[in-house]
């Protein structure tokens, strides 16, 4: 099935169409006050109502934050609205708020986590919380990562659709093939975006007490957050990456999950990637999927806004790559078993050790580098794969290991207080209104931001001379 998917691409010159792949932005960040703690402030009224706002939201505690981008095929494009969105975010701030830097929570007592229970201005939501909160306790709720959306540009899809009418019945079962194909790669490489940008390698005073699994660590990691200590569902649930076998086994089971009482909804299956565009599960089966979420992303203190540029570059080609490589369909929920399995082994190892997979993500990045060769990827892509190539014998270099440098007494709580209130004074202290969006007149950069606070949608359009 897709036999010769990059020869395809190839022959019909599509390269270039795929670098114009969709990509959207969902970040979560917890508000914290002067000292470290989580914020006791309201989500700021400026920013318009949560029932219906598309870019300023909250998650599962009052002060969680979730920031959300438009698509968008340029990565220059989606980061930049990122930014402006934080701008405005940071500028709306009251009291002493900033934003904590990390993934797992600043320390918490049972002060915070009643205080989390007690305050919950979302009412739509609120049974499925407190079912959550009873479930789960406060903690692992609480912590915040990033999600990537990407969807595949249709032109692609309809062009690469004739090489493969025989297999298919319609261009949807065909797209559900290309979107499922993405799915279980990413699931036997999540590993590879475990190890590359693990960025949670220890909690926080307080974060473990009343955990509903038990836990045993004892060393920095790479990424608790992707661990089965992390954002995770309960071994009782038995929801093993087996369940990305194939589209209609992952709607038969996640369905049976809910009809069972094991999970609320499907939003309860934490799996490192959603299918998006639809209400039901089974329309997926119907209607086709229209974009995949992926959540595998601990945030990094190391840039204001949680992620690189030069991540997404990687993943631009990344994705790619997990698109064109091939799935072997024999025993393959076991294979996706076992990579659930690698993955939190990885996400459990020293972060300044290697890894026991830096064998095979030699090879990986041997493939992308020929991946890029191929397809004339663009200059900053092959910059990024050669950069992050390095870290596979340079375990030093990445994000969680960084964060190893910097504990003192074992924790992150000094070095994120410093880096929280960096980018405070960073935000406040800009002369521009937003930034990222300079070269536009004063009144039209407040127009842009009060609309942002207000929740209404703006696009930025850009005429012959950019």
């Amino acid at each position: 099935m897709l036999e010769n998917l990059l020869a395809t691409i190839q022959k019909e010159y599509l390269a270039e169409q795929l670098y114009h792949i969709l990509v959207g932005i969902e970040i979560e960040e917890n508000r914290i006050d002067k000292n470290g703690r989580l914020s006791r402030q309201e989500h700021p009224q400026e920013l318009g109502s949560r029932q219906f706002h598309p870019y300023l939201q909250t998650d599962f505690g009052e002060a969680q934050a979730e920031l959300i981008t438009d698509p968008n095929p340029n990565i220059g494009g989606v980061l930049d609205q990122l930014d402006a969105l934080q701008t405005v975010f940071y500028r709306s701030l009251k009291g002493d708020d900033r934003i904590w830097p990390m993934s797992m929570p600043p320390a918490i007592d049972e002060e915070d986590r009643q205080y989390i229970r007690d305050h919950f201005e979302r009412p739509n939501y609120a049974v499925y919380r407190d079912y959550l909160t009873e479930k789960y306790d406060v903690a692992p709720k609480i912590i915040t990562g990033i999600h990537l959306n990407f969807s595949l540009p249709d032109p692609v899809v309809n062009r690469l659709f004739p090489y493969y009418e025989n297999e298919f019945a319609s261009v949807k079962d065909f797209k559900n093939a290309l979107y499922f194909r993405i799915t279980q790669n990413l699931v036997l490489h999540r590993w590879l975006l475990t190890y590359l940008f693990g960025a949670s390698p220890v909690a926080e005073a307080g974060f473990f007490d009343n955990y509903p699994v038990d836990v045993d660590l004892t060393h920095p990691v790479r990424s608790i957050r992707s661990s089965k200590y992390g954002y995770a569902n309960l071994p009782a649930d038995h929801m093993d990456m087996g369940v990305y076998q194939s589209l209609s086994h992952f709607v038969k089971t996640i369905d049976a999950a809910v009809a069972d009482g094991h999970l609320y909804a499907a939003s309860e299956f934490y799996g490192p990637v959603r299918l998006r565009g639809q209400v039901e599960l089974s329309d997926y089966l119907q209607k086709g999927i229209r974009y995949l979420e992926f959540r595998n992303f601990d945030l990094t203190p190391f840039t204001p806004n949680g992620v690189s540029r030069h991540a997404m570059y990687f993943m631009k080609l990344f994705w790619i790559y997990l698109l064109v490589t091939p799935v072997g369909l024999t025993d393959i929920g076991a294979q996706l078993t076992q990579a659930g399995r690698d993955n939190d082994q990885v996400a459990l190892e020293d972060p300044k050790q290697p890894t026991f997979k830096q064998a095979e993500g030699q090879a990986i990045f041997h493939r992308l580098d020929e991946l890029a060769k191929a397809l004339n990827a663009h200059s900053e892509q092959i910059t990024a794969v050669d950069d992050f190539a390095e870290f596979m014998t340079h375990p030093e270099l990445t994000p969680a290991a960084k964060m190893v440098d910097q504990l003192v007494d074992g924790s992150l709580m000094t070095f994120g207080k410093q880096q929280a209130a960096k980018w405070k004074a960073d935000r406040i202290g800009e002369q521009d209104l937003i930034p990222a969006m300079y070269r536009l007149p004063v009144r039209a950069q407040e127009l842009v931001f009060r609309a942002i606070q207000l929740g209404i949608r703006y696009y930025v359009v850009h005429d012959e001379h950019g």
